[in-house]
C-alpha cells in the first residue's frame, strides 16, 4: 500500500472487529487482518453464537419433550432434526459475520484475507492462502488473534470422535455416551446440549468442583442442579488416555495427584481444558514483545512493551470473554486517536449458558474474605418469585454483596432464569458504584423475573417484601 495506516488490527474476533469498527468511527485510516475467510473470530464462527444457537435449540427440545403436557399442549409426535438444527446454527453465523462485514464497508475499514505478522514497529506483513504476501505500513499495531483450544497431552483431536469445542457443534448424530474432559462453562455448556438430545454425558474434572473462578455457592448449586439432569462428575480425576477402538473410545483416568487408574467406554470425547493465546508466529520477537510463560502479553492500558504496539482480548492477561474483548478494543481505539478510553474490569460479567443460567459480576464472597472485606448479603430464591413460579422456573437464587459500610454493591452472583440478562442491570449498579439501596428503591415491573433481583437488593438490609 502507497499510504500509511493509522491502525493496523491483526484478527478481526470480538476485539479486533470493534476495535476496527471504533478506530474507523473515530476518522482513523485502520485496517484489518484476519485469516478466516468470514470475520468475527472463534466467537461468531465456531463458539459463543454457534454454541447459543444450539443451546437454545436442544433447550427447546426438552422443554417439548418433557414439560409440553403440563403446560396443557399435548402433541402426537416428536423428532429431532439435528441436520436442520445444524441449519438454522448455520444461518445465525452467517447473518452475523455478513453484519460485521458491512460494519467494516461502513466505517471505511480495509480488510486483509489472510495471516498478518510483525515485521517491525511500522510494518505488518499479510500472507494469503496462496503464499503470496504484502507488506502494510503503519502508525499503530494491535494485536487481537484470540485464543485456541489448549490440547490435552498425549490425546490426539480428531474433530470426529475425539472433539474440541468446534468438532462438538458439527457432530452429524447424537452420541450414545459422551465423555467431557473439564467441567468448565464451554464444557458443561455444549455437554448440556447433547444430554438435552439424548446422550449419557459424564464429566471428569481435575479440581473437586465445577465452574472454577464462580462464586462456590454458586458452583455447588449449579453442580447439583446438573447431577439432577442426568449428568454424572468424576471431580479430582484426570484423564491421561484415549484409545481409539473400531466402535467406541476407551478412556483411561487415574486420580488428580496419581493411582487409581480407570477406564470408561464413550462414543464421543470432548476435551475443554480451557483456551490459550494465540501468539507463536506473530513476529513478536521482530519488535522485542515477550510473553509469560501462558503466552500472554502484558500491557499497561493495553500498550506493549513497544510503545505503537497495543493487545487487547484473549492475547492479553484477564478474563476470556468476548464482550472483554469487544470493551478493550473499543477503549485501545480510542486511546490510539487521543481520547480517554477505559474499561472497568470490575463491571464485566460472566455467564454460562446452561440452563438455568448462571451469572456473575464484580467480587466473589470468597474474594471478599481472603480481603478481609466486611460486606452484607441480600439473596432472594426464584421459587418465591411471581413470574418463575407461573412460568415453572424456580430453580436458583439472586445473591448481591454490598460493602458492611458503604452499602456499595461489590458483587452480584444468579443461578436462575435468564441470569444473563438480569445480571445487567447489576452490572450497571457496579459501574456507577450504585448502593443496595438504590436498586431495592428502583421500581420493578410485576410480575418480572427483575423483581427477584430487587428482592435480593432489599435483602442486604433485612426488608425482602415477597415470599
Amino acid at each position: 500500500m502507497a499510504d500509511e495506516y493509522d491502525v493496523v488490527i491483526i484478527g478481526a474476533g470480538p476485539g479486533g472487529y470493534n476495535c476496527a469498527i471504533r478506530a474507523g468511527q473515530l476518522g482513523l485510516k485502520t485496517a484489518c487482518i484476519e485469516k478466516r475467510d468470514t470475520l468475527g473470530g472463534t466467537c461468531l464462527n465456531v463458539g459463543c453464537i454457534p454454541s447459543k444457537a444450539m443451546l437454545h435449540a436442544s433447550e427447546l427440545y426438552e422443554t417439548a419433550r418433557k414439560d409440553f403436557s403440563h403446560y396443557g399442549i399435548d402433541f402426537d409426535q416428536l423428532k429431532l432434526n439435528l441436520e436442520q438444527m445444524h441449519k438454522q446454527k448455520a444461518e445465525a453465523v452467517e447473518g452475523l459475520t455478513k453484519g460485521v462485514a458491512g460494519l467494516f464497508k461502513k466505517n471505511k475499514v480495509d480488510r486483509y484475507n489472510g495471516t498478518g505478522r510483525i515485521k517491525s514497529k511500522t510494518e505488518v506483513e499479510v500472507t494469503d492462502a496462496d503464499g503470496k504476501t504484502q507488506t502494510l505500513k503503519t502508525k499503530n499495531i494491535v494485536i487481537a488473534t484470540g485464543s485456541e483450544v489448549t490440547p490435552l497431552p498425549g490425546v490426539e483431536i480428531d474433530e470426529e470422535r475425539i472433539v474440541s469445542s468446534t468438532g462438538a457443534l458439527e457432530l452429524k448424530q447424537v452420541p450414545k455416551k459422551m465423555i467431557l474432559v473439564g467441567a468448565g462453562v464451554i464444557g458443561l455448556e455444549l455437554g448440556s446440549v447433547w444430554r438435552r438430545l439424548g446422550a449419557e454425558v459424564e464429566v471428569v474434572e481435575f479440581l473437586d468442583h465445577c465452574l472454577p473462578g464462580l462464586d462456590k455457592e454458586l458452583s455447588r448449586q449449579a453442580r447439583r442442579l446438573f447431577e439432577k439432569q442426568g449428568l454424572k462428575f468424576h471431580f479430582e480425576r484426570k484423564v491421561t488416555g484415549v484409545e481409539k477402538l473400531k466402535t467406541k473410545l476407551k478412556v483411561t483416568t487415574e486420580k488428580a495427584e496419581g493411582g487409581d487408574e480407570q477406564t470408561m467406554d464413550a462414543d464421543v470425547v470432548l476435551v475443554c481444558i480451557g483456551r490459550r493465546p494465540y501468539t507463536e508466529g506473530l513476529g513478536l520477537e521482530n519488535v522485542g514483545i515477550e510473553t509469560d510463560r501462558r503466552g500472554r502479553i502484558a500491557n499497561d492500558h493495553f500498550r506493549t512493551s513497544v510503545e505503537n504496539i497495543w493487545v487487547i482480548g484473549d492475547t492479553t492477561t484477564g478474563a476470556m470473554l468476548a464482550h472483554k474483548a469487544e470493551d478493550e478494543g473499543v477503549a485501545c481505539a480510542e486511546l490510539i486517536a487521543g481520547k480517554s478510553g477505559h474499561v472497568n474490569y470490575d463491571a464485566i460479567p460472566t455467564v454460562v449458558y446452561t440452563y438455568p443460567e448462571i451469572a456473575g459480576v464484580g467480587a466473589t464472597e470468597e474474594q471478599l474474605k481472603d480481603e478481609g472485606r466486611d460486606y452484607k448479603t441480600g439473596k432472594f430464591p426464584f421459587q418465591a418469585n411471581s413470574r418463575g413460579r407461573t412460568n415453572h422456573q424456580t430453580e436458583g437464587f439472586v445473591k448481591i454483596l454490598a460493602d458492611a459500610r458503604t452499602d456499595e454493591i461489590l458483587g452480584a452472583h444468579i443461578i436462575g432464569p435468564h441470569a444473563g440478562e438480569l445480571i445487567a442491570e447489576l452490572a450497571l449498579a457496579i459501574e456507577f458504584r450504585a448502593a443496595s439501596e438504590d436498586v431495592a428503591r428502583t421500581c420493578h415491573a410485576h410480575p418480572t423475573l427483575s423483581e427477584a433481583v430487587r428482592q435480593a437488593a432489599m435483602g442486604v438490609e433485612g426488608w425482602t417484601m415477597q415470599m
